[in-house]
C-alpha cells in the first residue's frame, strides 16, 4: 500500500525515529502501523547489541527536587559523543526519566529502569533510543535524597549536579550555596562520623607511608598520621570545610548563621568523567 507523508509523520511522532527510518519501517511493514513501531524497536535492540562494546563516556547529568521539596534525585544518561549529549532531544529524554523517578520516589537505579513510561519500561526506552540515535546509551547512575528539605544544583553544561538534604526548611539562597559547595569541593561525607571506615584506614595508611618516607620515627607514625587524618576531615567533610564564599566560616558555621540548628543530613554528587 502507498505510504503517505502523514503516515511517516505519525510514526515519527510516536517513536522519535528519523523520517527515512520511519518510511522504511512502514514499507517493510506494508503500512501496518503497529508492526512498523515494532520494527523500529527491534532495530534499536540490534544496534544496542552491536554497540555494546563501545565506550559511552559522554552524557547528561541532571538533578531535580519534588514539588514538596522533600525528595531530590540525580539521573545520568550516557552516550558516546558530546554532540549527542548537547542535543535537546537527548536532554529532554534524560529529563523525562528524572521526572518519572521523582514522581515515583524511585529507590534505586533498578527501580527507575523498571518504571513504565508510555507503556514501556525506562530500560526499554534506552534500548529503543540507542537504535534511533545510533550510539550506545547507558542509564548509568541514579541517586536520591529524602529529607525535611532538599535542594538541587546543576552546574552549567549538564555535566555535574548535586542534591542536598537538610534537617529543616532552608532559605533558598543558603540551600543553593551549600549545594554549590558540594559541587565545587566534592566532600566525601557530611561529617567525620559519616566517613566510611575503609576510607579512614586508607587515609591513615597513606599518611603513615608519607611520613615514613620523610624519615619520621616509626614509633611516632601513628600519632602523626592521626594529625593528618584530622586535616583530612577538615578538608573533605562538608560541615567542616571552609565555606567557599567566606573563608572565615566553616559550612557548619555558615548554616548556623542562617538558622540555628540547621544542618545537612545527606547529599548526592555526580560529576561526569570524575
Amino acid at each position: 500500500m502507498a505510504i503517505t507523508a502523514a503516515d511517516v509523520m505519525k510514526l515519527r511522532k510516536v517513536t522519535g525515529a528519523g523520517m527515512m527510518d520511519c518510511k522504511n519501517a512502514l514499507n517493510e511493514a506494508n503500512g501496518d502501523f503497529d508492526r512498523a513501531i515494532e520494527i523500529i524497536r527491534e532495530r534499536g535492540k540490534l544496534v544496542a547489541s552491536k554497540r555494546s562494546d563501545r565506550e559511552s563516556n559522554e552524557g547528561v547529568v541532571l538533578a531535580k527536587v519534588s514539588d514538596d521539596k522533600k525528595f531530590g534525585a540525580i539521573v545520568v544518561l550516557n552516550c558516546e559523543t558530546d554532540f549527542v549529549a548537547k542535543n535537546e532531544g537527548f536532554i529532554q529524554l534524560t529529563s523525562q526519566f528524572l521526572d518519572l523517578a521523582i514522581s515515583n520516589r524511585a529507590a534505586n537505579l533498578d527501580a527507575l529502569k523498571a518504571l513504565m513510561l508510555d507503556g514501556r519500561t525506562v530500560e526499554a526506552h534506552v534500548v529503543e533510543q540507542t537504535g534511533i540515535i545510533g550510539e550506545k546509551l547507558d542509564l548509568s547512575f541514579y541517586g536520591m535524597i529524602e529529607a525535611a528539605s532538599v535542594v538541587n544544583y546543576i552546574h552549567p553544561g549538564n555535566k555535574l549536579a548535586t542534591v542536598v538534604g537538610f534537617n529543616k526548611d532552608v532559605d533558598a539562597h543558603a540551600g543553593k550555596d551549600v549545594a554549590m559547595q558540594v559541587a565545587a569541593m566534592s566532600p566525601v561525607a557530611v561529617d567525620k562520623d559519616d566517613v566510611p571506615q575503609h576510607v579512614v584506614e586508607k587515609e591513615l595508611e597513606i599518611a603513615r607511608e608519607k611520613f615514613r618516607m620523610e624519615g619520621k620515627p616509626e614509633n611516632m607514625l601513628d600519632k602523626i598520621a592521626q594529625g593528618a587524618l584530622q586535616k583530612f576531615y577538615k578538608e573533605s567533610t562538608l560541615l567542616s570545610q571552609t565555606f567557599v564564599k567566606d573563608n572565615k566560616l566553616t559550612v557548619k558555621e555558615y548554616l548556623a548563621s542562617n538558622d540555628k540548628g540547621l544542618t545537612v543530613t545527606g547529599f548526592v554528587r555526580y560529576g561526569l568523567g570524575e
